[in-house]
């Protein structure tokens, strides 16, 4: 289907008029995005899948400014007891959605990107590693580099590694794996397979 108009001007970098993110939070997006369109020229995806990949990474934190309580106005009801720090993800697929974006995969993406969920699709589960790989993150660099490299030929192993983390990490600290994070480990360690962004 053919890119949304606000989905067409984030691939070119341009965040909507109701975006709330600083210079810090643009710069990591920005990353995030040249990532993904790294992956998607690796990937030999055409042109409009290459752009809609990277159109997630310029809108996944566009509101992660917003305070929690104005997130909570606007996400859909299933969305509002979230704990803070992961609103901003249905905040912006509420907006897109007003905004008149009907990609349903997208806008999946972009509400679970923090916490992943079995029906990504393929773009959707690249932004979720791509957030987490991003080179500005100083963290575990050569990980994260060889992590970076083997991604677009080695999808499903590379997002193994990361849900493997970010849960033990989780587990660590004594704090809840959402039931969403346990069905997306649950679907890769199943071996599922999902839409190419090509394909949707």
């Amino acid at each position: 289907m053919p890119l949304h108009p606000r989905v067409a001007a984030a691939a070119r970098g341009e965040l909507p008029d109701w975006a709330r993110a600083d210079r810090k939070r643009v710069a990591h997006m920005r990353r995030v995005a040249e990532l993904l369109g790294q992956w998607a020229e690796a990937s030999g995806l055409p042109p409009e899948a290459r752009d809609r990949q990277i159109a997630l990474g310029f809108l996944h934190d566009a509101v992660k400014g917003m305070h929690p309580d104005e997130l909570r106005e606007i996400v859909d009801p299933e969305f509002r007891e979230l704990p803070d720090p992961v609103l901003h993800g249905p905040g912006a697929a509420a907006l897109l959605r007003h905004d008149g974006v009907e990609d349903e995969h997208f806008l999946l993406s972009i509400t679970y990107h923090t916490l992943g969920h079995p029906a990504l699709d393929a773009a959707g589960r690249a932004l979720y590693a791509a957030d987490f790989l991003e080179p500005g993150r100083n963290l575990r660099n050569k990980w994260r580099t060889s992590m970076r490299a083997r991604m677009p030929k080695e999808p499903a192993l590379v997002l193994r590694e990361i849900v493997r983390v970010r849960i033990k990490h989780l587990v660590h600290r004594r704090r809840p794996v959402r039931d969403e994070t346990m069905a997306f480990w649950n679907s890769l360690v199943e071996g599922r397979s999902w839409a190419r962004a090509s394909e949707v």
